[in-house]
């Protein structure tokens, strides 16, 4: 089974090219997605790249687990680095996310579980207001009809 370099392909058999289609619906909702979803799927992915870091710990693959926490990390920045810093809440969220930065590094230095609990409840108490916020907005489009 040889794999295309084209992301949307999963595998060419004999000849044929097969669409990966959980990668397809991935890159599509990634896409489609207003801004404020995004923000909403960032969220998730720190979620999920630090449960994946510490599962890694615990089993001892350090190159997973660095892999994963530099994944959390790239989503940080990524977070601080599109703030629109004319708003005080930018200038709140921007020291925040360079805390979940500053211990990210320390979890990946240190191999540190807790560490990356800290951070995992930061990232779930930011995705828990910010779906509040969402949905609040939702609300008040969906009622002007």
């Amino acid at each position: 089974m040889a794999k295309s370099a084209n992301r949307y392909y999963d595998e060419i058999k004999g000849g044929v090219v097969v669409l990966n289609p959980y990668q397809q619906y991935k890159e599509n909702a990634i896409l489609t997605a207003s801004p404020e979803e995004l923000v909403l799927m960032l969220y998730n992915g720190i979620i999920r790249f630090i449960e994946e870091a510490k599962k890694a710990i615990e089993k001892k693959d350090y190159v997973a687990a660095n892999n994963s926490i530099q994944r959390a990390q790239d989503i940080v920045t990524e977070l601080m680095i599109t703030l629109d810093m004319n708003y005080d809440i930018s200038k709140n969220l921007y020291s925040l996310y360079d805390y979940m930065l500053r211990r990210l590094i320390d979890a990946n230095i240190k191999k540190d579980v807790e560490i990356l609990e800290e951070v995992r409840e930061f990232a779930v108490e930011l995705k828990e207001t910010w779906n509040v916020a969402l949905n609040k907005v939702r609300e008040k489009v969906y009622a002007k009809g």
